[in-house]
């Protein structure tokens, strides 16, 4: 045995597990749907992202909003996951998730906390419906903006809102996955 080779075998030991290291302040993934990648998030028990984002800007942007330990880690994600997949299976319409919207302005916290009243699972509604339900009813291109940057996608049904002709508008993920994810309310 060469000095080295005994040297680490002195170091080596038998019974040394891998590191584990602490739940992460937001802890994210990158999930494959049919829709699309989706980068979901989570703080302190609560969805703070489900979005379509690019994986530097949206952890960049949580590292900002919600706390710099922003730590890949799929584990804490199970639920929403299991959820998101059920939805986009046809077998849930709803969630049962706490959101945080901690990534959107005031504004946008103004139309997105009360979108699962505006709208229902296979129904649509149009901007300006929205922007006259939240008391600002010359504001529907201001509320197609807010939604247009919905940090919490799926789980916030922005896609249910339509053009005042009924026209699918922008999406984050791109008109077929707004399309895909209407057609999909629609059959249930």
């Amino acid at each position: 045995m060469t000095d080295l080779e005994s040297r680490l075998t002195r170091l080596a030991m038998p019974d040394s597990k891998p590191p584990s290291f602490p739940d992460a302040d937001v802890a994210y993934t990158l999930h494959d749907t049919p829709i699309g990648t989706m980068l979901l998030a989570i703080a302190h028990g609560r969805v703070v992202a489900s979005s379509f984002g690019d994986e530097e800007t949206m952890t960049a942007r949580l590292a900002r909003a919600v706390s710099p330990r922003v730590l890949r880690q799929a584990r804490p994600l199970d639920d929403v996951r299991r959820q998101l997949d059920e939805y986009l299976a046809g077998s849930r319409q709803g969630f049962d998730l706490e959101v945080d919207l901690a990534l959107a302005t005031p504004f946008q916290r103004l139309v997105l906390t009360d979108l699962p009243t505006h709208t229902s699972y296979g129904a649509t509604t149009t901007y300006g419906t929205v922007a006259a339900d939240i008391d600002k009813p010359k504001a529907a291109r201001a509320v197609g903006t807010a939604l247009g940057a919905n940090p919490v996608c799926v789980v916030l049904p922005c896609h249910r809102v339509v053009g005042a002709n009924g026209a699918l508008t922008g999406y984050a993920g791109g008109l077929d996955a707004k399309r895909f994810l209407l057609n999909l309310e629609a059959k249930s």
